[in-house]
């Protein structure tokens, strides 16, 4: 089964960059949005995932400018996240032409938001966000745990949401290799299509996903650093 491949637009400041672990004091900056947006374009990308990383730390009135610009300039697929505090904030990204919302700390916190959200505009549009750290959701940037990212991510189902993104914050932005172990456990969890992040550095950690069984796979530091090419990462997805 062929696995959809996602490289990542992070914005932090106005500017595209990657974070460790989504700590922002560790950021390495890669310049305009939009240009990283256009070279993943041009090297084979149909699909983005953007996050408004401002947005994720509690500032969502930044970069709202410059994403919707990014989202209409593309006209690829984007999934996008970070500072989704309220139904109001999904609606305005999905109405704006985003394929999808990744619904993390609101999902959380107001579960139901999910379920109003799908039944308006469909299940396929709502991605729920399992981001975990030693086992457990971690929401507000990744600086709270909440609870068991399983039974969340069995919850998320219940309520309607049409996806998981799944990121192994243990992992993520290392560069090290992927963990298949909770990703397994994921997937033996729930019925949905899962997409995931954190620790993705080469084409075998993308083999490994695909065969297992994810829908799809964000790449971020690995790829920006070179690490794994976008050529490499298309070429076995399948």
């Amino acid at each position: 089964m062929a696995i959809d491949i996602f490289p990542a637009v992070d914005i932090l400041n106005g500017r595209c960059v990657q974070l460790v672990q989504g700590k922002e004091e560790t950021s390495t900056t890669y310049g305009e949005p939009l240009l990283c947006a256009h070279r993943w374009i041009n090297e084979g990308a149909n699909a983005l995932h953007v996050i408004n990383l401002d947005g994720a730390f509690g500032a969502s009135e930044k970069n709202v400018e410059l994403v919707r610009h990014l989202i209409v300039e593309t006209g690829v697929e984007i999934q996008l996240g970070g500072g989704i505090r309220s139904p109001d904030d999904a609606v305005s990204w999905l109405e704006l032409g985003v394929e999808r919302v990744i619904l993390g700390t609101l999902a959380v916190r107001s579960p139901e938001a999910i379920g109003t959200l799908s039944k308006e505009f469909g299940p396929h549009r709502i991605m729920a966000g399992v981001d975990a750290r030693d086992g457990e959701i971690v929401i507000e940037g990744w600086r709270k745990k909440a609870g068991d990212f399983l039974l969340w991510a069995n919850r998320f189902e219940e309520l309607g949401a049409g996806s998981l993104l799944f990121t192994n914050v243990d992992v993520e932005g290392l560069q090290a290799g992927i963990q298949l172990d909770p990703v397994l456990r994921l997937l033996q969890q729930t019925s949905l299509p899962v997409v995931a992040a954190g620790g993705i550095s080469s084409p075998e950690d993308i083999i490994s996903l695909r065969d297992i069984g994810v829908a799809g796979a964000v790449l971020g530091s690995a790829l920006y650093s070179g690490k794994i090419t976008l050529a490499e990462a298309l070429k076995v997805a399948g």
